[in-house]
């Protein structure tokens, strides 16, 4: 199974910007479909982001201008550049891999927009 490790965190004022990366454990990461999906305190998980394979992106609806996925397959990493932050994107951030093996999910990554 994928172990998947996602940083990049962290408190941040409404308007600006982080960047989240998710590195993958295991060669493969180059066929798997990639998503970021995020979960704020008494919600459920949302799609924020998904990547195919060939580099194909969708967006939830909320974070489209704004959000931008990505993959660097040769260093077996998924990122997610966040900018125009707003309070509402505060939530716990999850990357997910879905392969013909199934799907894992990282631990998580806090991310507070907060004046």
């Amino acid at each position: 199974q994928v172990q998947l490790v996602e940083t990049g965190g962290g408190l941040v004022q409404p308007g600006g910007s982080l960047r989240l990366s998710c590195a993958a454990s295991r060669s493969g990461f180059s066929t798997y479909l990639m998503s970021w999906y995020r979960q704020a305190p008494g919600k459920q998980r949302e799609l924020v982001a998904a990547i195919t394979s060939g580099g194909t992106t969708t967006y939830g609806d909320s974070v489209k201008g704004r959000f931008t996925i990505s993959r660097n397959n040769a260093r077996n990493t998924l990122y997610l550049q966040m900018n125009s932050l707003k309070p509402e994107d505060t939530a716990v951030y999850y990357c997910k891999s879905n392969s013909v093996s199934g799907a894992s999910w990282g631990q998580g990554t806090q991310v507070t927009v907060s004046s």
